[in-house]
């Protein structure tokens, strides 16, 4: 459930709320830590694979030993790693209510390890079951997207301004990932797509952010887990997207560990965009 949206999808702020001193002092951790455990093993990093098949790396376990130490130095409530067991999780989500750090260390690992300059560091404070905080950091591009609760959206400290949108769905650049979507909607999406191109990189918490910044017009995903779309999504509600799952309007009452993606940053864009999605389930 992620805060930061009226019942339009958009940030019910203005643009004159700046970045408060908790913001800043998570983007300082995130940098350091970036800068000391992540950069240093990039490309020399050895790696192995997890149960569910995804790649995990000397850099993702000092990084999140390494960011848990100082966000709980910044406030200390209990810290929920991409890297650690379903049990585990499950544990620090229940006993996180009142406040929980939600980081992945490295999102796009698989990109970090074979030299694909497409991965972020993610951090996100969530409370009672809200995401009241994100941080999204691309050290390659030395961008830091971050954004807190009715306090708007940055790009490196800057309010974030995304482009103008594109003037229907047939001239728009979509985001797409296709794994986790029905058979029905891969094959219409591959056969008769209704976007001008699609990309896909590999890295989602970083997707929501060239979402939010107006790289790319639209976005489609089938089940993020918490950590991806945590700080992401906050970042992209408060930049003025539009967003739901593919099942609900209503994107904040999705699937807590695997939630489905559906958006777009122009209102019109966005309804067009999913009545087309619906129509092909």
């Amino acid at each position: 459930m992620i805060a930061g949206m009226n019942h339009s999808g958009q940030n019910s702020l203005g643009t004159s709320v700046g970045m408060s001193a908790l913001l800043k002092a998570v983007i300082a951790a995130v940098k350091l830590v970036t800068a000391e455990e992540i950069m240093p093993r990039y490309l020399k990093v050895a790696h192995q694979h997890k149960s569910d098949g995804s790649l995990c790396t000397e850099a993702d376990i000092a990084a999140q030993n390494a960011l848990s130490k100082k966000l709980q130095a910044i406030l200390n409530v209990p810290v929920m790693g991409e890297e650690m067991t379903d049990a585990e999780q499950s544990a620090l989500w229940k006993a996180g209510h009142e406040g929980l750090w939600c980081i992945d260390p490295i999102d796009g690992t698989s990109n970090f390890v074979r030299g694909l300059p497409y991965f972020a560091v993610s951090v996100a404070l969530i409370r009672k079951g809200k995401s009241v905080l994100g941080v999204v950091y691309d050290p390659v591009a030395n961008e830091m997207f971050a954004a807190e609760h009715e306090r708007g959206a940055f790009l490196n400290g800057e309010k974030m301004l995304g482009r103008e949108t594109v003037d229907s769905m047939a001239q728009a650049l979509a985001s797409v990932d296709m794994k986790r979507l029905k058979k029905k909607l891969v094959t219409q999406l591959a056969a008769h797509p209704p976007y001008s191109s699609q990309r896909n990189f590999g890295a989602s918490a970083l997707d929501w952010c060239y979402n939010a910044i107006g790289r790319y017009d639209m976005y489609l995903h089938g089940g993020q887990k918490l950590w991806d779309y945590a700080a992401g999504a906050l970042i992209y509600i408060e930049s003025g997207g539009h967003v739901c799952c593919i099942e609900t309007d209503d994107f904040a009452q999705g699937n807590i560990w695997q939630r489905s993606v559906i958006a777009a940053r122009d209102k019109r864009l966005f309804e067009e965009w999913k009545n087309w999605i619906r129509a092909q389930q």
